[in-house]
């Protein structure tokens, strides 16, 4: 759950307000090379929290169907992991295309 507050709140500390910038003046405002690591910032973060859910449906999903071992199955190293991954992934697929 603090990883997807992370991420949502980096979607409204960094990437809300240029994007506001740009609706109020219908063009970007800002420096131009800002504008792709904006639009990375935006991908990444946007991704971050919606594989966040993903990875918090997967955990109570596991705590349903097998409640008496999921707390052998999901160690904080494991559940580090899956956060880490799920950063990862999101930042690879945000700033290398960019």
């Amino acid at each position: 759950l603090v990883s997807l507050f992370m991420s949502d709140l980096m979607v409204g500390l960094v990437v809300m307000p240029p994007a506001m910038l740009n609706q109020l003046y219908g063009r970007w405002v800002l420096r131009g090379d800002f504008c792709s690591l904006w639009a990375s910032f935006d991908v990444m973060c946007c991704s971050a929290s919606i594989l966040n859910l993903c990875v918090i449906s997967l955990d109570r999903y596991l705590l349903i169907t097998s409640p008496l071992r999921y707390k052998l199955r999901m160690t904080s190293c494991r559940a580090l992991a899956l956060i880490l991954a799920t950063w990862t992934v999101a930042a690879l697929a945000s700033f290398l295309p960019i």
